[in-house]
């Protein structure tokens, strides 16, 4: 058999689109990039130029037919009746030029174009649908085509307005989008008040802001209240006797919005590149983040006439700031632990200033990253901010390595407690397991005490901070043993405050078992994932003997969930603290295990996969559950159906490799209709 001359190229592109996805989904669901907006960008152009010069090898699950990532199950989805489209990048004045010459070619124009140039803003985007001038559904881009309702969350936001201005016209219903951004000094103060609270920073404003948004539960109202709207767009409802896109920033700031004042109209392309220019030197002065300039035709008949691709305008354009990069010396990496026991490796620098900042410690994340970038003690790295805000080694300079140099290794032992570290499959995180570990004992107190898990009234940051620096509190369940006499003695506790906080731990072991679930702090298990586990089994005991397999059939439930459940209890540390807590008196009301349910899918466990034209995948997931059915994340031998949609991706192809009926949309409402 002759050789495929395009193997190479096949497994780069499948490589590419991998890791594209996954980081997709750490910037948008988990809100945790590991990479820079640059290297991103790399990423995807390699990608697209693989494609254009093999069409033949684009996947139909490929990233550049995307704009961002699906919403998340937790929210309601909102369709966007105009799609959030992306936008494609220029990293230098020659792709300027080029994209320039494309525009004018396109519309059959020699004169100058007229552009206006917009400060490139690095937050979240967002679409708030008003209906007779009030605010009723804000949402995130979500894929571009579906985003999720994040209204309430949107609605603490001061600079949004709830009801539109009068000053012009407002149209019966109109979409207008924006980016939600965090200015950087509000970023600051709230970094210092987590810092003092012994939670970890956030990583930069983008992430405080998009993550702001995402809150389901323990809504963090400071933060909302700390972001600030920036309104750049309208999506459906636009004054048809607006003709530019600078008349579309008059209006919307009319309307009562704030929009981009560094916004100016450039005619040709030079003047763009010079605008471009001015906002880089302006950069550091800014009191908020940007990453670039944006170029947008001035005339909205020619941006019609030029339309759009699959993820991105023809008329518009981001251009890229080059990200600010200096050299330093690795003088040693240290495992540091994490509120979550996760072993994070970070560098310690030689002290070097980085866009007006001096950088002496950067993250290596994980061993994957270690281990791909190969960054060694004594090495000479290139070191980044990323987004100008998280210090980050870009790359090691080989031709400076020292001789002898040694790989360096995650420990295998906790270097707080000593514990065996873990890493699970699938996860690129080592943790320490230990619920116990000092490291991770102080949130661990506060999470306890945290309204929504035992509620324990007084037990303050300051206060865990003395407990478990004077030896009072070493293990989880000893919180549970003081005695007023004892928390009498402490700073700032007097016989008052130590007799109430004594009567409030006393009430806090008359709980609920989802709120003990809560409380242990079990990685994956918030208050919604806790309630289902409760309600299925009804008591601690067939939680405590419950097997991967038993746990994942729980509507709801994962296999990713379900494996963090079980390794959780397995542990005998654990268990004995789990134990120990009972025995201390904590205690809940015994309810009957969840019945299984029934109906004419009973027993029918279905995976849904791509987009579905004629219903939302909740509404598809809601009407299988109504039947009996059981929806799950992971094609298994166990799966009945596999449902695919359009761009349906791995999943079909893990269902055709192990013989898994596969349904379209029309047969799946044919089976619910039967």
């Amino acid at each position: 058999m002759a050789a495929d001359p395009l193997a190479a190229d096949r497994r780069r592109i499948d490589f590419l689109v991998h890791e594209i996805d996954r980081h997709n989904r750490l910037y948008y669901l988990d809100d945790r990039p590991e990479i820079s907006d640059a290297e991103y960008d790399r990423l995807l152009r390699e990608l697209r130029e693989l494609e254009h010069a093999h069409p033949e090898l684009r996947r139909p699950d490929s990233p550049t037919q995307r704009v961002g990532a699906p919403p998340s199950e937790g929210f309601a989805e909102v369709r966007h009746l105009v799609p959030m489209l992306s936008l494609d990048n220029a990293m230098d004045a020659d792709e300027m030029r080029s994209f320039d010459d494309r525009v004018r070619r396109e519309l059959e124009h020699e004169e100058p174009i007229e552009y206006l140039g917009e400060p490139k803003l690095d937050g979240a985007g967002v679409e708030l649908v008003y209906e007779t001038g009030r605010l009723t559904v804000g949402s995130t881009r979500g894929d571009g085509h579906v985003g999720e309702d994040v209204t309430a969350n949107l609605r603490l936001c001061p600079s949004i307005p709830l009801v539109l201005a009068t000053r012009s016209p407002v149209p019966e219903r109109v979409s207008v989008r924006g980016e939600v951004i965090l200015p950087i000094a509000r970023f600051e103060r709230l970094n210092e008040r987590r810092l003092e609270r012994g939670l970890e920073p956030f990583a930069n404003p983008r992430n405080a802001a998009a993550g702001a948004l995402r809150q389901l539960h323990d809504i963090d109202t400071r933060r909302l209240r700390s972001l600030e709207f920036r309104a750049y767009a309208i999506g459906e409802g636009a004054p048809d006797d607006v003709t530019t896109q600078a008349g579309i920033l008059a209006t919307l700031e009319a309307w009562g919005f704030g929009v981009s004042p560094e916004s100016e109209t450039c005619r040709g392309v030079d003047a763009l590149i010079a605008y471009h220019e001015r906002r880089l030197a302006a950069r550091d002065r800014m009191q908020l983040e940007i990453d670039g300039s944006v170029a947008k035709v001035n005339r909205r008949d020619y941006q019609a006439e030029l339309g759009t691709l699959t993820r991105s305008p023809r008329w518009a354009i981001a251009f890229k700031f080059p990200p600010q990069q200096e050299t330093s010396v690795v003088e040693a990496i240290e495992a540091q632990v994490g509120r979550t026991g996760a072993l994070t490796p970070v560098a310690r620098l030689k002290p070097v200033r980085v866009g007006g900042v001096t950088v002496t410690y950067a993250s290596l994340h994980n061993q994957d990253e270690i281990d791909r970038k190969d960054v060694r003690v004594h090495d000479t790295v290139v070191v980044q901010r990323a987004g100008d805000v998280i210090p980050q080694i870009v790359k090691v300079v080989l031709s400076k390595r020292p001789r002898r140099t040694r790989r360096y290794r995650l420990p295998a032992r906790c270097p707080v407690c000593r514990a065996e570290t873990l890493r699970l499959e699938g996860e690129a995180v080592t943790r320490c397991p230990n619920l116990d570990c000092p490291a991770q004992l102080k949130n661990n107190l506060r999470h306890l005490a945290s309204r929504g898990a035992l509620d324990v009234e007084g037990l303050g940051d300051k206060l865990v901070d003395q407990l478990v620096e004077r030896g009072l509190v070493r293990r989880f369940s000893d919180v549970f043993r003081l005695d007023a006499e004892t928390l009498a003695g402490l700073e700032r506790m007097g016989e008052k405050s130590a007799a109430n906080l004594v009567t409030s731990l006393e009430r806090a072991k008359r709980t609920s078992l989802a709120r003990f679930l809560i409380a242990l702090g079990i990685r994956d298990v918030g208050e919604g994932v806790a309630e289902l586990i409760a309600s299925h089994f009804g008591d601690l005991d067939p939680i405590l003997k419950a097997s991967r397999e038993e746990l994942e059939a729980i509507q709801g439930v994962g296999p990713t969930i379900a494996e963090s459940v079980e390794r959780f209890f397995a542990d005998p540390r654990n268990a004995a603290e789990v134990g120990e807590l009972r025995d201390l008196g904590v205690r809940w009301e015994v309810s009957p295990p969840k019945p299984r349910g029934d109906g004419p899918l009973a027993g029918k466990t279905f995976v849904l996969t791509g987009g579905l034209a004629g219903m939302t995948r909740t509404r598809a997931r809601k009407r299988i559950q109504e039947l009996g059915g059981k929806v799950t994340s992971a094609v298994s031998k166990k799966t009945d159906y596999v449902v695919a949609g359009a761009d349906p991706g791995g999943k079909l192809e893990k269902a055709q490799q192990l013989g898994v009926e596969v349904l379209d949309e029309a047969a799946l409402e044919k089976l619910l209709g039967e």
